[in-house]
């Protein structure tokens, strides 16, 4: 299976060798690492790693912990496969998508990032969920200006974003996993800056709203 771990860990020469034996001995291999932060001697990564099925997140954490200055931020399950551009894809195939453009969007972003659902509402409601999403749709009071990353009622992390052009806005949310980095922010307003900048956006989204 393959797992997304977040760590915090010491920012110098030898820290990711002795996390990879740590991670090593507990059964797992790591497939992919994104660094998220760095600075004042410290760094925060997001590390993708394959392990049995058999293997307990527990073990994964109990071994990284054990290596000087490691910290588990989060463990949680991931379908986005290492290695790849998936941000690259899901834009080409929105772009040839045509009514499904933005049901394409909705139904891809909790894989892009290792996330549990996403919903897009607008003025009277939702109107489309991904695979998974609740069937009340937490509604936020406030419409950002800006994507924004926010814990609701303590264990829902989520990121809401405005899509202006369209009047409408974006939950993106994770339980499995901690909260959303500025970095995941960041990622997912270029995403959505792109998808609304296509010709076809504006127009696919008014057909299907209308359907």
């Amino acid at each position: 299976m393959l797992l997304r771990l977040r760590i915090a860990l010491p920012d110098k020469p030898g820290s990711l060798a002795q996390v990879t034996r740590a991670l090593g001995a507990a059964g797992a291999d790591i497939t992919q690492v994104t660094v998220l932060d760095r600075g004042a001697g410290r760094a925060v990564d997001d590390l993708t790693v394959f392990c049995p099925e058999s293997t307990p997140k527990e073990s994964l954490v109990k071994g990284l912990e054990s290596v000087p200055g490691v910290t588990v931020e989060g463990v949680w399950t991931t379908r986005e496969a290492p290695g790849t551009y998936p941000e690259l894809e899901i834009l080409k195939y929105i772009a040839t998508a045509g009514d499904r453009a933005l049901t394409t969007l909705v139904d891809s972003l909790p894989v892009l990032f290792s996330a549990d659902w996403a919903a897009i509402s607008g003025e009277h409601g939702v109107v489309y969920t991904s695979w998974r999403a609740p069937q009340d749709v937490p509604k936020l009071p406030d419409t950002p200006h800006r994507p924004v990353a926010a814990t609701l009622g303590g264990e829902l992390h989520v990121i809401h974003a405005p899509l202006p052009p369209l009047a409408l806005t974006l939950l993106l949310a994770r339980s499995d996993g901690p909260a959303f980095h500025r970095i995941e922010v960041h990622r997912l307003t270029r995403i959505l800056e792109i998808f609304l900048s296509l010709p076809a956006t504006e127009r696919s989204v008014a057909r299907q709203l209308r359907k």
